[in-house]
C-alpha cells in the first residue's frame, strides 16, 4: 500500500534543518493540512505532512469521516506502524537534520503524534497535540518516553473529556515522560480551525486559544531543538 507525503521547506534551505512531522486530522492529507504545513515551514523547519490513510484517500473537511479512522482506532498497532513508516520517510529527506525531529498533530492527528512518541523512535525530540485524542493505545508499551510532550487542550472538548486527560497524565508519569499541558478554558474540539462553528457538536474555533497554542508550540520547539 502506498502513502502520500507533502513537503514544505524554506526556499533558502541550504543545510540540514530540523523537521516537523505534521499529522492530519480525520479528513486526511488535504488542503487545510497542507496550509498548516506551509505555515510550519515558515518557521525555518522542513515540514512534512504524513498520510496514514493511503495514496489519494481523502475525507470531507466539513463532513463525517469516521469510516476513515475507525479501523485505525481499533488497531492502534497498525496505526503505529504507519506512523513509524512516515517517520522513517522523513529521515530520508536530504534537507532534514535526522537528529532533530518534532511532530505536531490536530484532532486525530494529535492522537497520532502521541502514539508516535509512545513508540519511542530515535531522535524524536518533541511532539505537540492540538485538541487531540488522549486515550491510551492499549499496546502496553513500558519503555520510557524520550520525546518531550506538549498538550494543547480545550477543557470543554467532548472528544477528550476530563477522565481521559487524567488517565493520560498517569500514563505519562508512569513512562517517565517530560510532559506539559496547556488547558484552554472555554475551548472545545477543533479550536484552532478557523471558520469551524458547530457548537452543538462540540466543535468551534476559539481565536485566543488558537493564537496562544501556536505561540506555545513555537516556544516548545525552540527549547527541544
Amino acid at each position: 500500500m502506498e502513502f502520500d507525503l507533502y513537503i514544505a521547506q524554506p526556499e533558502s534551505a541550504t543545510k540540514a534543518l530540523p523537521a516537523i512531522f505534521v499529522a492530519h486530522a480525520w479528513d486526511g492529507l488535504n488542503a487545510p493540512i497542507e496550509a498548516i504545513t506551509q505555515r510550519v515551514a515558515q518557521l525555518e523547519y522542513v515540514a512534512v505532512a504524513v498520510d496514514v490513510y493511503g495514496k489519494g484517500i481523502r475525507g470531507d473537511p466539513m463532513g463525517e469521516n469516521s469510516h476513515l479512522i475507525n479501523h485505525l482506532l481499533e488497531d492502534r498497532g497498525l496505526l503505529q506502524n504507519r506512523l513509524q513508516a512516515g517517520y522513517a520517510a522523513i529521515r530520508t529527506i536530504e534537507t532534514v537534520d535526522v537528529t532533530r525531529i518534532g511532530a505536531i498533530g490536530y484532532c486525530f492527528g494529535g492522537l497520532c503524534v502521541l502514539d508516535l512518541a509512545r513508540s519511542v523512535p530515535e531522535y524524536l525530540k518533541g511532539v505537540v497535540s492540538f485538541h487531540g485524542g488522549l486515550a491510551g493505545s492499549g499496546l502496553r508499551d513500558t519503555k520510557p518516553i524520550e520525546a518531550s510532550i506538549l498538550i494543547e487542550h480545550g477543557w470543554d472538548d467532548p472528544v477528550a473529556p476530563a477522565e481521559d486527560y487524567l488517565a493520560f497524565a498517569d500514563e505519562m508519569d508512569e513512562r517517565q515522560a517530560d510532559w506539559q499541558a496547556h488547558i484552554h478554558g472555554g475551548a472545545v474540539h477543533a479550536f484552532t480551525f478557523e471558520g469551524v462553528n458547530m457548537p452543538e457538536n462540540g466543535i468551534q474555533y476559539h481565536e485566543a486559544a488558537a493564537r496562544r497554542s501556536w505561540k506555545s508550540m513555537i516556544n516548545f520547539f525552540d527549547e527541544v531543538f
